[in-house]
């Protein structure tokens, strides 16, 4: 086939007896498989690159997490230490365990730690209800919420101790005023050194579940809330009926979590009070690290971590049995 410039006039002088060039179905499959390994090999380089990227991260989790919790599954049923031959001991350690009265006081004030999940939740849903409004400094009161949250625990409860010793800011304050004639004893007192630390935590956990609850409730549909204005419905039935079944993947998650970590509580107890006044803020870690740290009895504390990974995880069960059947309810 030929192409005659003629028929076109003297826009194409030169294009007498030209070839149109036809591209074949070979020569576009070719085409198409180039590009296609072009974008193979882009995304090949880019899925190497973030794995180099998350190397490090995950180098440092295989090293000092992972492993170590594999490693201790076998040891809890040895007698471990650091001054004596290794032996295996079978169920010796757990038998102890059951047995050991100071495991049972740290077991009792680890799962009395959990009263914090239901009033950190609520608390945290309430303030992201009053920080969704549209009011004056809700951003800069954002903030300041959640300042606590990437501030480390270990600062956090150094700070507190100050506030709270019998000689610190608050009691010097209440003192000086008249507000109360001798210090409040919050961290030397057994029966408030627990309750001050369950304080300290939800003061510090309120914005990061806040931040949750309230980004949860920024992306709801507003059709829905005023469908129910228009329908006459008021701010609490709207809460409990559309709001809060809204909210319920998240307040699963955020109780998942906060569960696990009133469980796993540590830092505060072993900056704050180191297991005292007469062992009443003894909790399960604290313990276990006394037994590894101070008694270097590896073996039991390995065992005593074992039992409590099970508990933990009973719990986890239990909220996600509780998930399912709530909601089928509001299904």
């Amino acid at each position: 086939m030929t192409f005659d410039g003629r028929r076109f006039g003297s826009r194409f002088p030169h294009s007498k007896g030209m070839k149109v060039m036809k591209t074949s179905k070979n020569e576009r499959s070719v085409d198409s498989i180039r590009y296609t390994r072009k974008i193979s090999k882009t995304k090949l380089r880019n899925t190497f690159v973030a794995w180099m990227f998350m190397l490090p991260a995950m180098v440092v989790l295989l090293v000092f997490v992972f492993y170590p919790i594999v490693y201790s599954i076998p040891l809890a049923f040895t007698n471990y230490s650091v001054f004596a031959e290794t032996k295996f001991t079978g169920l010796a350690n757990f038998q102890r365990l059951f047995s050991d009265k100071d495991f049972y006081i740290a077991l009792k004030n680890s799962l009395l730690f959990v009263i914090v999940v239901p009033i950190l939740q609520i608390s945290s849903i309430a303030l992201a209800l009053l920080m969704n409004k549209k009011l004056r400094g809700t951003t800069l009161f954002r903030v300041l919420c959640y300042m606590p949250v990437v501030t480390s625990m270990v600062a956090v409860a150094i700070m507190w101790k100050f506030i709270f010793d019998s000689n610190g800011i608050l009691n010097t304050f209440l003192v000086n005023n008249g507000i109360i004639s001798s210090p409040i004893r919050f961290l030397s007192s057994a029966k408030l050194a627990l309750p001050t630390m369950m304080a300290i935590t939800i003061w510090q956990g309120l914005g990061y579940y806040m931040m949750i609850y309230l980004s949860a409730l920024q992306s709801f549909p507003e059709d829905i809330i005023e469908a129910a204005v228009l329908d006459g419905a008021g701010g609490w039935k709207i809460f409990w009926k559309i709001r809060l079944p809204l909210l319920q993947p998240q307040i699963w998650f955020c109780s998942m979590v906060s569960v696990i970590a009133a469980l796993g509580v540590f830092d505060v107890v072993f900056t704050m009070t180191s297991g005292g006044p007469n062992k009443s803020t003894y909790v399960v870690n604290y313990y276990s690290y006394l037994q590894a740290f101070s008694k270097f009895d590896f073996g039991y504390s390995a065992a005593i971590g074992l039992v409590m990974a099970v508990i933990t995880t009973a719990f986890s069960i239990a909220l996600e049995i509780y998930n399912r059947r709530a909601g089928d309810i509001y299904d």
